[in-house]
């Protein structure tokens, strides 16, 4: 792929999100993707999850949700923020929706990114084929790889797929050593919020090379009104977010578990 190439690579966002301080080191510019292969009940941006360009009510008006760009005009966004990553340690972040699902255009973003000097992360479940993975690790500083339970069934039941390909892939990653590796696990309540099924994850953990932290990341309903401006259904109900004491409960026995660097939210 030539520069050229990459600068000229189409792909469909949906958001920019700028001066942000998660999903990554330091302060960092989100570029957020739209598409993904999972169904998440919890899912707070469920406009990320239709590929196709769609009209979401907000505030009582209409607002148009996805945006063809090329990986210049991203990229244009981002660098206006340079002096903030360099004094932090910060850069780009891809998000979505599943980054995997344009892999030619989140592929793109990375390498232009390094091209031009700009630190890289993604926040991703891992489900794709190994290649397309393999294929963006050179230019890919962090990983923030979701895991979010170890029963196949229950996660299917949840999200609308197995498990079996991304607890695959997060291996493969852990062991290639090409990037660095933080697994991050949304704390649902009803899905994985015992103490049982985070040691579960956090004994899995422990047996991937390279894994420089966890995170559990506290199931919240900021993104419940989206559904409702989609014409869709929010199938968490009522549920309430875990209590702070519940959250340290788990963060306890994710550190006794794992034995590596934990921590709530990030």
């Amino acid at each position: 792929m030539t520069q050229t190439n990459t600068l000229e690579t189409k792909g469909r966002i949906f958001d920019i999100q700028r001066y942000s301080i998660h999903d990554g080191d330091g302060i960092r510019t989100i570029v957020f993707l739209k598409g993904c292969s999972l169904r998440c009940r919890w899912c707070s941006n469920p406009e990320s999850q239709e590929y196709k360009i769609q009209t979401m009510m907000v505030q009582g008006k209409p607002k148009v949700i996805g945006e063809d760009v090329t990986v210049k005009e991203v990229l244009d966004i981002v660098e206006k923020d340079r002096n903030y990553y360099r004094r932090t340690g910060g850069g780009l972040t891809l998000s979505g929706g599943e980054i995997l699902t344009q892999p030619e255009f989140a592929t793109a973003l990375l390498k232009g990114a390094k091209e031009r000097g700009i630190t890289t992360a993604i926040e991703s479940t891992g489900r794709a084929k190994w290649e397309i993975i393999e294929g963006l690790l050179p230019y890919l500083d962090q990983y923030l790889y979701d895991i979010k339970h170890m029963d196949s069934r229950k996660h299917k039941e949840h999200t609308g797929q197995g498990n079996e390909l991304m607890l695959e892939n997060v291996r493969r990653v852990s062991e290639s050593g090409l990037t660095e590796l933080s697994i991050r696990v949304p704390v649902i309540p009803g899905f994985n919020d015992t103490k049982e099924e985070i040691r579960a994850i956090a004994r899995f953990t422990k047996t991937l090379p390279n894994v420089k932290r966890l995170h559990l990341l506290p199931y919240h309903r900021l993104g419940q009104d989206k559904y409702e401006g989609l014409g869709r259904e929010y199938q968490m109900g009522d549920v309430a977010p875990p209590s702070n004491e519940q959250m340290n409960g788990l963060l306890l026995v994710a550190k006794e578990e794992s034995g590596i660097e934990c921590q709530i939210g990030g």
